[in-house]
């Protein structure tokens, strides 16, 4: 979690450019050095103000206690925030968060709802939850089209770096091949196909 949240907030800084270097990028260069305190420093008045970057990074500190103590509850909080905003990963971490009740009640309608949030962006671990939710036909219908669509889409979006996620999901998206029909797998890579982010 910790890795995907430095890669996805060096992104989001990368996208400011050079001429929006400020508090978001020394804030991120305090964590990388592991001085969570400075981290918090910078990214605290960003998270208050409602930037989506910083209020995902003060939930992935609440989640691993660094540099706050440990607390699920002000993790899910701040995730929250992020998501409400459109933050894929939050939405993702979220969806997560439900699925195993950490923070949050458990629930597994809200992890669904939090899941297609990230899928529906095009992130590759929001797709793969989703994937998995239907096929074991957690808060839907068992539904093995769907399920390999999700999961066609998470293997085809995965990075190099994600090659351990990348290899889960092909590993499941073939378990769920070995159970459909020739063409129920054709209507899965169709839907695949003509899937679009929103």
């Amino acid at each position: 979690m910790i890795k995907v949240f430095l890669l996805a907030l060096a992104l989001a800084v990368s996208l400011v450019g050079p001429a929006g270097a400020g508090p978001l990028e020394d804030g991120l260069a305090a964590y990388q050095k592991g001085d969570y305190a400075t981290a918090l420093k910078f990214w605290q008045p960003l998270a208050d103000q409602g930037t989506a970057v910083a209020q995902y990074g003060l939930g992935v500190m609440y989640e691993a206690g660094q540099g706050v103590p440990k607390d699920h509850v002000q993790a899910a909080f701040w995730h929250r925030k992020a998501a409400d905003q459109g933050h894929a990963d939050a939405q993702y971490t979220l969806g997560f968060m439900y699925e195993g009740g950490q923070g949050v009640p458990k629930s597994a309608a809200q992890a669904l709802f939090w899941y297609r949030k990230a899928a529906d962006q095009g992130y590759a671990k929001g797709q793969h939850a989703l994937g998995n939710i239907y096929y074991r036909g957690e808060s839907v219908p068992q539904d093995y089209i769907q399920a390999h669509m999700w999961m066609n889409l998470a293997v085809s979006r995965y990075t190099d770096s994600d090659f351990g996620f990348r290899a889960s999901a092909v590993e499941r998206r073939d378990e769920i091949a070995a159970k459909m029909t020739p063409g129920q797998i054709a209507e899965a890579q169709r839907l695949a196909s003509a899937w679009k982010p929103k």
